[in-house]
Parts: C-alpha cells; sequence; structure tokens
C-alpha cells in the first residue's frame, strides 16, 4: 500500500469515527434493554406532530410511550405503586438532559403526546437535530423537546 492508499484510508476512518451516533439506547430499570435504529422506528406504529410558529412544522415519529412499552416498561394497568416513582432522563449527545416522569408519558395517566421524531417534514432531521428528537408539544416551553437525543434511562426511585 502506497502513501496515498494510507492517507485515504486514514481520512476515511476519520470522518467514520466523527459521524453521530444513528442509534437510541434505552437503557436502566429494565427487564429489557434496547438499541433503536431508525429502520426500527420505521417498523413501529407512525404519528405526526404539528407545531405552529412562524413557520408550521410537522415532525414524524414514534410515540415515547410506544418505545418504552417495547422496552418492557410498565405501563396502563401496570403504572401503579412503587413503579409510579419511575422516571426517564433523556440524554442528548451534546450532554443535554431533561426528565420525564413516567406518569406524564402514559396516555392512561395524561393526555400529554411526546413524540420520538426521526423526521421533519417529511425528511430525515438533519445532524444538528438527530437522527432522534423528542417533540413535546403541548408545553409552552420548548426546553425540553430534546434534539440529538441518543439514550433514554428508565430509573426507579429507591427509598
Amino acid at each position: 500500500m502506497g502513501w496515498l492508499s494510507h492517507a485515504i484510508f486514514f481520512v476515511s476512518v476519520m470522518v467514520f469515527a466523527q459521524q453521530p451516533p444513528t442509534e437510541l439506547r434505552i437503557t436502566g430499570s429494565l427487564i429489557k434493554p434496547l438499541t433503536l435504529t431508525s429502520a426500527d422506528l420505521a417498523d413501529m406504529p407512525r404519528a405526526t406532530v404539528s407545531l405552529k410558529g412562524a413557520v408550521e412544522t410537522e415532525y414524524e415519529g414514534v410515540w415515547l410511550f410506544e418505545l418504552l412499552k417495547k422496552a418492557s416498561v410498565p405501563l396502563g394497568v401496570e403504572l401503579s405503586g412503587e413503579a409510579l416513582t419511575t422516571y426517564v432522563l433523556a440524554e442528548a449527545r451534546d450532554g443535554y438532559a431533561v426528565l420525564f416522569s413516567l406518569g406524564e408519558l402514559d396516555p392512561a395517566f395524561a393526555d400529554n403526546q411526546i413524540l420520538v421524531a426521526d423526521k421533519l417534514n417529511g425528511k430525515p432531521l438533519s445532524k444538528e437535530e438527530g437522527p432522534f428528537r423528542i417533540v413535546v408539544p403541548r408545553e409552552r416551553r420548548a426546553a425540553r423537546s430534546v434534539r440529538m437525543v441518543t439514550h433514554l434511562e428508565v430509573v426507579q426511585l429507591k427509598k
């Protein structure tokens, strides 16, 4: 292999190493931790959320509670007692993190639509926003609409 081949190989490795993660990990107090890709989300029941601002935008993805169900998190009638002390910490690639109680994520408890989006206006999210973004359309401030989400940690508080 000549020096040019080595240089091309080195540049290829560096470019690949700088690519953002394209997986969403769900870990923590779970029986069944998950790692999901965009293809996995594409195979799940899809939903859309429209946000009205200066320009109307439409996010598409999967409801967060559907991802939690897939990870066997107690929801619906199973969400009672100690399970109600559980929260989900959503973490972004840049270190930003927000917290949701399990009760507010469960449609049996609250009418609070929270979407894990992988598309914006019909196209995959940009690398600055994605590959996954949590969208919380009913909150007055968008502080918990997290871009570049890479990890959801499910934590049950212990006394």
